[in-house]
Order: C-alpha cells, then structure tokens, then sequence
C-alpha cells in the first residue's frame, strides 16, 4: 500500500491526470443502479494521495499555490459528473431535429461546470493540509461544504451528491433521519478517505479507529431503526399509482392525446386485487393529463365516469391562467385534485423549476440565438412561490414535482403536519439509463430525512408507496406498466428534522475544520 500510495504521490502530468479523472469516473459505481459503495474506498483515498503530490511550482504565491489541488479536484469531479449524469443528454434526443446540437453540453459542459465545485472543496482543503488524518478531516469538511453551495448556487443542483454513496439501502439510509444529507456528505468523505493513512503509516490506527467506529453507528443505527424502533400505523386511506409507461415522443405527439388519456383512465378503473380494498386515492405522474384540462370540461366528465363518487384524483398537468392584458397567458406544471364529481378541488403548482429544461435563464439573450427550454410551453413555465399542501380524501400530501424531490430544503415548516410526501414525474425523457434510479434513490432519501411516508408516481416508473423509514411498500419497477394499490403508510412525528439537520451539519462542518488546523498546527511544529 505505501509502495502504491508513492506512486501515485509522484505522478504528473497526463499520468496524474487520468488517474484523477478516472477515480472520479470509479466513484459512479456506487451510485444507482449499482450501489456498489465500497468503491469510495478505492477512489478517494487515491484523491488523498494525488492531493499529497499536488505541490506549487517554486515561487509560487495566493491561488497560484493552489492551482495544483484545484486541477486534481476538477479532473475527479470532470470524471464523476461525466460518469453520473451522461444520461442527461438522453432528453435531447427526444427532439434531435431541435436540440441534439447541444449534446456535448449536456454531457460534458454541465459537469465540467459541477466539476468546479469539487476543485473548489480540494483547494480549500489544501490550505488545511497536513501529514495523518488531519487532511481527511480536511478533504471531508471541504467537500461538505461544496455539496452545500452546489445545492444552493445558480438555483442548486445536488444530484448524486457525494453522501448518497454511503446509502444505498434503506439499512444504510436511517442516519439521514438525524443527521441529514449535508452532514452525511461531509461524514461519508472522512470515513471512505480513511484507507488512505494505509498509505503513509501516519496516525493509521487513530484514523482507521474512528472511520469504523463511524460506519458501524451508520450500520448500527440503520438495525436499530428498522428493527427496534416500533414502526407508524398506517393511515386509513388506500392509494393507488398509475405507471402507464408512454414514451416520451408518443407524450410530445398531439395526435396521440386521446389515446394517452384513456390509458390512464383504464388503469385507474380497474378493479383491486383479489382480497384488495378499493383506492380512495389515485395518482397519476407529472404532466400525464395531455391538454389543458380547465379548456376540455368533456375530460372532466371523463374522470367523473371513471370515479367513485367518494374517490379522488391526484393528476399531473399543465395549469395556466391569464398573463394580464396585452401579456402572454402564464403556465405552470401542476398537480390537481379532482373530485368523483369531476370538479377540480384544489392545485399546487411547481416551485423549483428545471433551468435550460422549463425555463431559460436570460432568456431574451439566448433565444435571439435560436436556443430553447426543451420542456417548457411557449414562453417558459413560471415557478410558484411556495408550496401547497394538498387535502386528499383527508389525507394532507404535500407535493413535490419532478426534481424538486432531490432538495432537502425544499420540504418547507407546511410539512410539519402533513401526511405523506408526493413525488411525481415523468423520467421517460431519460430512457433506461441510470437517471431514473437515480432520481428515486433521492427521493426515497426525503422520506428518511423528513419522517414521512412518500408516494411517488412516475410515468415510466419507478413508481412505489414508501414508508417513513425509506423501505418501499409496493412499486412497479421500470417499464412496467400497471398500477398499485397501498394502504398509506404512517409518519414518525419529527417536526424539528430541518432545522436539525442545518444545525448538525455546521456542527460536524466546523469540528473537522477545527480537527485539520488543530493537525496542521502540530505538523509544522513536528
């Protein structure tokens, strides 16, 4: 190990390089669909070492001393980001005709952008290295708080941040609950860097100490929460998801609106399982009304026929209202419920809306270049500006659209009350690739972190009723058209979770800030 560790100390040039840039590549293995995430023990402690070679040319001064550790942390992140959301670009070929120009910016300009971040976090953690474990301590808090501001800058973009590495399965996801992902980011970095004193022998014992008795309190709490602690009742009302798997170029083709409708329609009126009761809920996925609904009253009807009087539909459409004189009409991704009677009860309508996707920011700008939202109505999709709870045959869902889903704090104080979370979406732009899994993983996580139990719809999967402990109940796997039905699960009473979590992960922040500089310190005077 030491032998390998000098080597890869030494390195320059295109040799340090591709080894950066494929350890970032080789920490996508523990993401979904492969949860494979002992691969983090490989990957990152190969970081550590190539940031121990990542010394300043002579003469060097400020941020020129720091270009080397930012060059690594780029190229690993380049190698990560490339790795976990090539499938990004999936969604432009939906409309290759318009948008399969801008291919390599999905696949390889928005992580060389994401990248940025991870340089920024080997930079700073550059200024507080040392010898042992104080550069762990280091790397774990520079990377937490990366994953913080990639989650807050530009609108946010925290997927596959570094933490969902460490979690899996539902075994491994219960120390979200009280410590939140921000903190699991940082935490997950200084456990899994940790082989890397294997490497120069330095304080090796202390460092391996403490990473295994961290992981086996992630592990240990996991058992406890899943097994001792006494699971929530479920509620009264019985759900059903609609999965009606439609490709995404059938979704964009205006002639295939009816037959799009009566799909969901059909699923929604079949009859329970044998011994099943009949749902008091059904969801369909985001956008899966394929028109305006309040300018087609027949499909109200419609809905009305396929009702029970006492049933209630939970739909994903497309909402506008008037711009105002002489302004464009506004339109919004929304969810409505509707009655049995085909009356519209109440709406919510998207907060966090998907850049470059549902809107373009400086639109004017770009559109004189021809350059379009690939999702959005004309004009773009305007975002809400809170949250709406949603009261549903009694049960109060609070609504998450799309990829608001992958945001900790975008579950607002609304949800302190509130029943169960509701996630729908559409993932068919994205076709069977890793996003999808992705994206439910994410989801899943909210559920822990908030207490809550989570239904989630999406058009082709991965559809589930997840309980608050992140365990699925029942769900349709990917590409699998149908529909389940499920009695809601109960919630853990855990009002004070976010604020918790924000006052854990400054915690655990400033503790390894303090654990590196009190390293670095002794290091300069050894």
């Amino acid at each position: 190990m030491e032998r390998l560790a000098g080597r890869v100390m030494l390195l320059s040039g295109a040799g340090q390089a591709f080894t950066a840039l494929g350890a970032g590549l080789f920490s996508v293995l523990a993401l979904p669909p492969f949860g494979f995430f002992a691969a983090l023990f490989v990957s990152l402690p190969l970081l550590v070492w190539l940031l121990d070679g990542a010394t300043p040319a002579p003469g060097a001064t400020g941020l020129r001393r720091l270009a080397p550790a930012f060059r690594i942390g780029w190229l690993f992140g380049f190698g990560y980001f490339v790795g976990g959301l090539w499938w990004l670009g999936n969604a432009l070929l939906v409309e290759a005709e318009d948008f399969a120009w801008a291919l390599p910016l999905a696949v390889f300009g928005l992580p060389a952008f994401l990248a940025l971040y991870y340089g920024l976090a080997t930079a700073l953690a550059r200024l507080f290295w040392s010898d042992g474990w104080g550069r762990i301590a280091a790397l774990a808090a520079a990377f937490g708080v990366s994953e913080w501001l990639r989650g807050l800058l530009f609108t946010g973009f925290p997927w596959n941040a570094v933490g969902y590495g460490a979690m899996p399965v539902p075994l491994l996801m219960q120390s979200a609950a009280p410590l939140g992902i921000a903190a699991i980011n940082a935490l997950a970095v200084f456990v899994f860097a940790m082989p890397a004193l294997l490497g120069t022998r330095r304080g090796w014992k202390v460092g391996l100490a403490l990473a295994g008795v961290l992981f086996a309190a992630h592990v240990g709490y996991g058992v406890h929460a899943l097994h001792v602690r006494p699971v929530p009742a479920s509620a009264e009302a019985v759900v059903r998801l609609v999965q009606p798997v439609i490709d995404q170029a059938m979704k964009l083709d205006d002639s295939a609106r009816a037959e799009i409708f009566e799909r969901h329609l059909a699923l929604s009126a079949a009859p329970a399982e044998e011994g099943g009761r009949r749902p008091d809920i059904i969801v369909w996925p985001e956008t899966s009304i394929p028109f305006i609904l309040t300018h087609n009253p027949d499909a109200l009807s419609r809905i009305a026929e396929v009702l029970d009087d006492d049933q209630m539909l939970v739909a994903g459409a497309v909402r506008t209202e008037d711009g105002g004189t002489g302004k464009p009409p506004r339109y919004y991704n929304s969810v409505y419920v509707i009655d049995g009677k085909g009356q519209i009860t109440a709406a919510a309508d998207k907060v966090h809306l998907v850049p470059f996707g549902e809107y373009m920011p400086f639109e004017d700008l770009l559109q004189s270049f021809g350059v379009s939202a690939v999702a959005a109505m004309p004009g773009g999709f305007s975002g809400a500006r809170d949250h709406q709870v949603l009261t549903v045959a009694a049960q109060r869902l609070y609504p998450l659209i799309c990829y608001e889903a992958i945001f900790p704090d975008e579950i607002g104080a609304q949800a302190e009350d509130v029943s169960a979370l509701l996630n729908v979406t559409n993932d068919a732009w994205f076709g069977r690739t890793p996003g999808p899994y992705q994206h439910f993983q994410q989801a899943q996580l909210r559920a822990v972190e908030r207490g809550l139990p989570l239904v989630r719809s999406a058009n082709n999967g991965i559809s589930a009723v997840i309980d608050a402990r992140g365990r699925i109940v029942t769900g349709l796997a990917y590409d699998v058209p149908g529909f389940v039905d499920a009695a809601l699960p109960g919630r853990l009473d855990d009002p004070a979770a976010a604020e918790r979590h924000r006052m854990v992960f400054w915690g655990v922040i400033a503790f390894f800030f303090l654990l590196a500089l009190v390293a670095r310190t002794a290091f300069r005077r050894g």
